[in-house]
């Protein structure tokens, strides 16, 4: 579908781990996300007697899935199989990365990148997520083949606002036709938010977005 002119995509979310182990990380189930994380996964437990159990965690959405198995250990799910390890990287986790996650990025999340979730998950607004604001907006402009058949509507998008209050990864959820679906698409690209947080912090979080055309 169309959209207005393509910024270079950048690998968004992410998260990688380790020990400094000489061998790759092993293959295994990963945990699941969540918006804290207080255990980071391990292949390979170097505290055999904690104090206290408790499930590692990934921090990011709690809706992301991840490719996964269903082995009975901890690890990277498209690693190979081999012999227990938690990877080259630093931090805790698992990986050849750093920060407590699982792969090669940084943070506690999955994959390249960094700053959790997995490549570019987005947030869920709830659950201690506020929603974006609207502090910029353009009027769509009308298709002429719209405008001469007097039509009106509602476009809804769907988009996901990063942590600098642009809209990216939009697309239409219902749309209308006569090109005004298109209209819509470069109308909120030009649109500026405040950004969505969690903690105090921006967060992409995803939304919809409804686009009215009213002809007056």
């Amino acid at each position: 579908m169309p959209e207005a002119a393509p910024k270079p995509k950048t690998m968004q979310g992410g998260g990688g781990g380790g020990d400094r182990s000489p061998t790759p990380a092993s293959k295994g189930r990963a945990p699941k996300f969540s918006p804290r994380q207080f255990v980071p996964p391990a292949a390979v437990v170097n505290n055999p007697n904690p104090k206290l159990l408790m499930d590692p965690t990934l921090i990011g959405p709690p809706d992301v899935q991840l490719p996964n198995n269903n082995m009975p250990v901890w690890g990277d799910p498209l690693a190979k199989l081999g012999p227990p390890s938690n990877g080259p990287g630093s931090g805790g986790g698992i990986g050849s990365g750093s920060g407590g996650g699982i792969g090669s990025g940084k943070g506690a999340g999955y994959g390249p990148g960094e700053g959790g979730g997995v490549g570019g998950g987005a947030y869920s607004i709830g659950g201690g997520v506020s929603a974006p604001s609207v502090l910029y907006k353009v009027d769509p402009e009308y298709s002429e083949e719209a405008r001469k058949a007097k039509y009106s509507g509602t476009v809804v998008l769907y988009i996901e606002v990063d942590t600098t209050g642009h809209a990216r990864n939009m697309r239409i959820i219902k749309g209308i036709g006569l090109g005004l679906d298109e209209k819509a698409l470069d109308a909120v690209n030009k649109w500026r938010f405040k950004p969505g947080l969690k903690d105090g912090k921006p967060v992409v979080v995803r939304a919809q977005i409804e686009v009215n055309f009213r002809l007056l």
